[in-house]
């Protein structure tokens, strides 16, 4: 497990700095290892530039998305590759892309269930998704199934409009009999998203993550939940908000989602309405950065020395250098506020927007971890003597994630292909002190 953003001083993991010779007497000295897992629709997301006509013969309407039944999908692809129209073709689907991040910047295992092709041909869309993949991302867990996995496929044309062709595939077919309840028990989180939801009667997809959710809860393992798109969420909101009440610890959004799930438009007051019904919430707001939300005892809070920042909760960062909590371990529940701006003003020019939510959610998924890891291996630091759920503080945790989402803005991959560099340049050193 590698230390979740760079610090100016030495204040890493104090479990492996023993005499060596006393590691190998007794075992009981080994640091425990630990995982996340998350459950996702296993998809590549290709991008590829066509004519009019190629849409026309595809029956595809410019400008739109459709779904397409698997044989026609199947032709279209297949025309794609023979006329080498394709860009790129990336593995995605979010949980995918949030567990592969947190493998890059943990170096840690992760575990991913979902559906994989029985069948793999070099250079198919299965095998794309396994070849761009962290080693470190599990997939011994996926269930073979006789059929394709997911192809989001998104269509340019020479004026630069955009069409997308979604294949399902199998991506909806996991059964909950292929879930591992031990590796979901043990595990430090659950990551699910809401396009889990979405799926036809006849598919058992909602059905796992239904399952998966209720065996983290008898575990006391933190649920992660991303919203998806806002169209999901509008089309259910009553539900989602019952089902964030009744399994999910950590909420992660952004405005448009947050609007559609609570009816409020400003960010802030979004992120303070779902602490009504979570412990932790991660919204992002586009240019103007992202806010995180959670709770900390009052014996427990932790006052800012950076300025108050004026909101529509007024000075609302004022505790951001505590450790969130979760509310029922609070005696006196308070709930706590960080905001950033983008990281160094945001990129020149964004590549691409595809997963910097998700990037950002790793970032804070890794801190969560380490603070699990660190509690196994060291349960005596009084970093424990409450029971916080990251390792950080709120606002040393909008950092990193900030860092590492701006890691995935400036470049085409929703995927990180290494972690953050050893040394931050641009900053000063004080940067990641706190």
């Amino acid at each position: 497990m590698k230390f979740p953003g760079q610090r100016k001083h030495k204040h890493f993991f104090p479990v492996e700095a023993r005499d060596p010779r006393l590691s190998e007497l007794l075992p009981q000295n080994k640091p425990v290892s630990g995982h996340i897992c998350g459950i996702d629709q296993v998809l590549v997301d290709i991008e590829a530039q066509v004519d009019d006509d190629f849409l026309a013969r595809h029956g595809l309407s410019k400008g739109h998305s459709m779904l397409l039944p698997e044989d026609k999908a199947e032709a279209l692809y297949r025309e794609l590759l023979e006329r080498a129209l394709i860009v790129s073709e990336f593995a995605g689907g979010t949980i995918g892309n949030t567990l592969h991040n947190y493998s890059v910047l943990a170096d840690d295992r992760s575990v991913l269930f979902g559906v994989m092709s029985e069948n793999i041909r070099v250079g198919s869309s299965a095998y794309r998704y396994l070849c761009t993949t962290s080693s470190r991302v599990d997939l011994n867990y996926l269930q073979p199934v006789a059929g394709s996995i997911g192809q989001c496929i998104t269509l340019i044309s020479p004026d630069g409009e955009r069409s997308f062709a979604i294949n399902k595939g199998m991506m909806d077919h996991l059964a909950p009999a292929h879930l591992d309840q031990a590796q979901i028990q043990s595990a430090s989180a659950l990551v699910l998203t809401a396009y889990l939801m979405r799926c036809e009667e006849h598919e058992p997809m909602q059905q796992s993550a239904l399952q998966a959710a209720e065996w983290a809860r008898q575990a006391g393992v933190p649920v992660v939940l991303t919203m998806g798109t806002r169209f999901i969420v509008e089309d259910r909101k009553d539900w989602w908000q019952q089902f964030i009440r009744d399994h999910v610890t950590l909420v992660a959004m952004n405005e448009e989602e947050a609007l559609a799930l609570t009816g409020i438009a400003d960010p802030l007051l979004a992120c303070e309405q779902v602490l009504e019904w979570a412990d932790m919430v991660l919204c992002t707001a586009g240019p103007a950065g992202l806010y995180l939300a959670g709770h900390v005892d009052d014996e427990h809070k932790r006052e800012t020395s950076r300025p108050l920042l004026p909101g529509a909760i007024a000075e609302f960062n004022r505790y951001e250098y505590s450790r969130p909590m979760r509310k029922a371990d609070c005696a006196a529940p308070r709930k706590i506020y960080t905001h950033i701006s983008p990281y160094m003003g945001g990129p020149e020019r964004i590549k691409n927007t595809n997963g910097a939510g998700d990037a950002a959610l790793a970032a804070l998924l890794h801190d969560l971890a380490a603070n699990d890891y660190h509690r196994h291996n060291v349960p005596g630091s009084a970093k424990h003597r409450a029971r916080h759920l990251t390792y950080s503080s709120l606002s040393q945790v909008s950092k990193y994630a900030n860092r590492v989402s701006f890691e995935v803005l400036v470049q085409h991959s929703p995927r990180l292909s290494r972690g953050l560099p050893e040394r931050e340049d641009s900053l000063e050193e004080a940067y990641w002190a706190r």
